[in-house]
C-alpha cells in the first residue's frame, strides 16, 4: 500500500472510532447516562497503522450505577 493509501486508510479507521463513539454517547444520552471523559484515545491513532481506541473515560459513582443499571436493562 502506498504512503497516500495509508494515510486515507488511517483516517478512514480514526473516523470509523469518532462515530462509533458519537453513537456510543448518542446510545447512553438515551438512557440517561453521560459519561463525561468520553473520547477517541489519541495515542492509539498514532504511529504507520493506527488502532483509535475510545476511551470511556472515568466517571463518578452514580454514574457508574446509572451505566449499570441501563446495561442491566438492555436485551442482548
Amino acid at each position: 500500500m502506498t504512503t497516500t493509501g495509508q494515510r486515507i486508510a488511517a483516517a478512514e479507521r480514526i473516523r470509523a472510532a469518532e462515530e462509533a463513539r458519537d453513537e456510543l454517547r448518542s446510545a447512553l444520552a438515551g438512557v440517561g447516562v453521560k459519561l463525561p471523559s468520553l473520547r477517541i484515545d489519541l495515542p492509539s491513532c498514532t504511529g504507520d497503522r493506527p488502532r483509535p481506541l475510545v476511551d470511556l473515560g472515568r466517571c463518578n459513582v452514580e454514574t457508574a450505577v446509572a451505566l449499570a443499571a441501563a446495561l442491566r436493562g438492555c436485551e442482548p
